[in-house]
């Protein structure tokens, strides 16, 4: 990608109604464009970023079984009033301009509307277990929008969905899952907690998050030092500075970000739609249900306040826009090792702008691409490669280059 040719441009400054480093630094770097409190657009480089980590999940996801489907985000209010939730204050709803009372929500989440589909493709036993997935955005009334892409009015997310003929195999895919999701977050280059924590309008038992340290978290958790047992203080019977309840460790109080949730649902919905299988024995007996969720802007948003410095993002390589950035500094034309690199597999932007050398470096380091190759009289026939995240930088011949950023 020639960086003249970009659809977004660098910003000098940070918006002045941003507080939160995420928002700042994706903002001008020109990853995301604030549309309403709450509301991003994604630009062609931030939706670089959210289909890597969309990849990263969808083969998790897909290596324990998962199915991708497509939900609308369109949900009509018979499947809300089935589970009792048309009521919740949460959601958006929606009628047309000639009816005169709402018929609609923008689906905030989609249990309702997937129950009754899946009792019309599960009869036996022999149907079960099964799993689907989407990649999907909601949409929630939140009142307290901020933070950047942490907390929002409409968002990415990817929730996903499992049916069982027993509580037994609901923990046994439980656990699956929650192995997918330390491999999808250790991936994206963040360290997860699993935490226990409550089940708020999904579900009335507890339920699990996955919680990143981070000082601008709104959440606080009570951390194991020594077996990583923790919960979330909203439930939590552990005290910072005492003894944790699984072993004799020190707990600590950390400010933390959710990144992730899973959620034993049992037969809630199942017995609200009179979701039933029969089972080897021919006896009908209710489905049990678990979902599972991810933020996607809200992971880019986390990857960002984890990985930054001064001068800008430092996105790990899974996940960034491009795995180099070739400048191309006074008269030399990059435009030859350009396409070598291109031809090499590599993922390049090269910026092939007439600015200063300066403006380059300071915009290069914004962007946080993990690699950066510069190309100057003072390089000669060489090439001057650095890694965003290290100080130093060598010399190297093309092919030289291309073996690091293999």
């Amino acid at each position: 990608m020639l960086q003249s040719k970009l659809f977004t441009k660098i910003l000098r400054e940070a918006p002045k109604d941003e507080e939160a480093t995420n928002a700042k630094l994706l903002t001008r770097g020109g990853f995301v464009y604030k549309t309403s409190a709450g509301v991003y657009t994604y630009l062609p480089l931030g939706w670089r970023v959210i289909q890597k980590i969309a990849d990263i999940i969808r083969e998790e996801m897909n290596a324990i079984g998962g199915e991708e489907l497509q939900m609308p985000a369109l949900v009509e209010k018979k499947y809300w009033e089935s589970t009792g939730r048309w009521s919740v204050d949460i959601g958006y709803e929606v009628f047309g301009k000639e009816e005169d009372k709402p018929n609609f929500v923008l689906g905030w989440s989609h249990e309702d509307l997937l129950t009754p589909i899946a009792a019309r493709n599960i009869s036996s036993y022999r149907d079960l277990p099964a799993a689907v997935y989407q990649i999907q955005t909601k949409f929630r009334n939140e009142p307290r929008a901020k933070s950047g892409l942490l907390r929002g009015k409409e968002f990415l997310m990817k929730d996903l969905y499992s049916f069982h003929a027993s509580e037994k195999d609901l923990l046994e895919y439980y656990g699956k899952v929650a192995l997918a999701y330390r491999k999808i977050f250790e991936r994206c280059g963040l360290k997860a907690i699993y935490t226990l924590a409550a089940g708020g309008d999904f579900t009335a038992e507890n339920t699990h998050e996955f919680q990143v340290v981070a000082d601008i978290g709104e959440d606080t958790i009570f951390v194991c030092g020594k077996c990583g047992y923790a919960e979330n203080k909203e439930i939590s019977k552990l005290k910072s500075g005492g003894k944790c309840s699984q072993c004799d460790g020190g707990v600590e109080e950390k400010k933390s970000i959710e990144v992730g949730n899973i959620f034993p649902l049992g037969t809630k919905y199942s017995e609200a739609f009179n979701f039933k299988f029969r089972d080897e024995d021919g006896k009908e007996k209710l489905v049990v249900m678990g979902s599972y969720g991810i933020g996607i802007g809200r992971l880019m948003a986390t990857i960002v306040e984890v990985y930054n410095d001064k001068n800008g993002i430092i996105w790990p390589e899974t996940v960034a826009p491009f795995k180099a950035h070739l400048l191309a500094l006074g008269s030399v034309d990059g435009g030859k090792i350009y396409q070598e690199l291109q031809k090499a597999g590599v993922e390049i932007l090269y910026d092939d702008r007439d600015t200063n050398a300066g403006e380059k470096f300071a915009e290069a380091d914004l962007l946080g691409i993990p690699w950066r190759l510069v190309v100057s009289p003072k390089t000669g026939d060489k090439i001057e490669v650095k890694k965003r995240n290290e100080e130093d930088a060598q010399i190297v011949s093309l092919s030289e280059a291309l073996k690091i950023l293999s």
